[in-house]
């Protein structure tokens, strides 16, 4: 892939400057979801409309629109010269960031049971936020990314990675608890308990937005900064969404449970 590096930035402080750019494009991408997402709900699972274009399977659209975000850093990690990659910060980084897109593109589709097909419109812009952010993540920590030889001993990238190891086991524990609500045969809604959801409703979509969080204080950048922006904002609203949906759904939602924010909110 470095030829095609090549043909396309002049120089690596060209596609630095680009990776800049990137980031401060997804926080203004961030500002106007936020605005969008006041008016309008993100149209997949039980929020998916025909208006947003044909139905695509939900296995089959978690699969692709998933994938970019592990093959485009795959090919920039094993094809070009990756630069940083033999420094212990950035190997972790990046271990981070393919643990969760392993198990979000190889395991969570086929583990899908009857979810509601995704609207050619949502499965389009996932795909390509997922190639997009693959591409701003994995090259600036694969090739750009300078830290000091202590950087995994002080307290940011500690306090950053176990924030993002809780948040990955939550977000997967809470997918979980999500995938065995219906008794094989079954259709309809449950509500969900156990684990975090005894506490919160959006308990799969707080742990995404933690560890997302805990990344980004790890690496200590822009765009990993930026890409927890965007997660938080998506998600957020997702859970808001959600939490509505169920106390109106159902009479007997429990009223302590909070949408996002254990205890709080």
């Amino acid at each position: 892939m470095d030829p095609l590096l090549r043909l396309l930035f002049s120089s690596e402080a060209e596609e630095l400057s680009a990776l800049d750019r990137m980031a401060h494009f997804m926080l203004l991408m961030a500002a106007l979801t936020f605005l969008t997402l006041l008016f309008e709900n993100v149209p997949y699972g039980r929020y998916a409309s025909r208006r947003y274009g044909f139905p695509v399977d939900a296995r089959l659209a978690w699969f692709v629109q998933e994938l970019p975000a592990l093959a485009v850093p795959l090919c920039l990690v094993l094809w070009t010269s990756a630069a940083k990659t033999s420094r212990l910060p950035n190997q972790l980084l990046l271990c981070m960031y393919f643990c969760h897109y392993t198990q979000r593109s190889l395991v969570y589709p086929f583990l899908i049971r009857g979810g509601k097909p995704t609207p050619f419109a949502s499965f389009a812009l996932a795909f390509s936020f997922c190639a997009y952010n693959g591409y701003l993540q994995a090259r600036y920590l694969s090739h750009y990314a300078e830290y000091p030889p202590d950087w995994v001993s002080r307290p940011a990238f500690i306090s950053g990675s176990v924030m993002w190891l809780a948040g990955w086991l939550i977000n997967v524990h809470s997918d979980h608890i999500l995938r065995n609500l219906r008794k094989p045969g079954e259709t309809g809604y449950r509500i969900p308990a156990g684990g975090v959801f005894e506490y919160i409703s959006g308990a799969n979509f707080f742990g995404e937005m933690i560890e997302w969080a805990g990344f980004a204080l790890a690496a200590h950048s822009v765009h990993s900064a930026a890409f927890a922006v965007f997660t938080v904002i998506v998600l957020s609203s997702r859970a808001l969404a959600h939490h509505r949906w169920y106390k109106e759904k159902f009479e007997d939602y429990p009223k302590s449970r909070k949408a996002l924010v254990p205890f709080l909110y």
